[in-house]
């Protein structure tokens, strides 16, 4: 017999069962800034091949606004409002890694007036790059999320992905 909110303390160990149970999805949080010329804020990591946007993976049941938040002053030593969200894509399971949610929240613009620079071991650099260069930067998976985060952000609305490809 499954047990019922009338006993809590049974309710509360059947859903704990479920909840053990369910899949735990990766969780990538990143951020589009760019400066008053329109340029985009790329960063190098050292832990991986090529440009990527700032930002990083969520820890254990963390919003992923407060990650991006806390990557961007954990990385870059800024503090940024963000202001929407921009892109949603679920990237399926590839190589060693279980399927993951990405997402990419909208910066706003930098003054400008602050020099960026990394501010941990896991960057080597990080700059603002015109937005063809980014695209040519950036691994494949990243090109097709920051070109939806552009349209998404000319269109004042969110873009959800597959894998990269919008769904509708």
């Amino acid at each position: 017999m499954t047990p019922t909110p009338a006993d809590p303390d049974a309710w509360n160990a059947y859903l704990a069962e479920g909840n053990a149970k369910q899949a735990r999805k990766r969780v990538a949080a990143d951020v589009l800034l760019r400066d008053p010329a329109g340029r985009v804020l790329l960063v190098n990591p050292t832990y991986k091949p090529g440009w990527d946007l700032p930002g990083g993976m969520a820890e254990a049941n963390e919003p992923p606004e407060e990650a991006a938040r806390r990557e961007l002053r954990e990385e870059l030593g800024q503090d940024v409002a963000l202001r929407g969200l921009l892109v949603v894509d679920w990237i399926a399971p590839h190589g060693p890694w279980d399927d993951q949610i990405a997402f990419i929240f909208d910066g706003g613009t930098l003054d400008g007036s602050q020099a960026l620079r990394p501010h941990d071991q896991e960057l080597s650099e990080a700059r603002f790059v015109p937005l063809d260069k980014a695209l040519e930067l950036v691994r494949d998976r990243m090109r097709r999320r920051l070109d939806a985060a552009m349209t998404a952000l000319h269109q004042g609305r969110p873009l959800y992905l597959h894998d990269g490809a919008a769904t509708w």
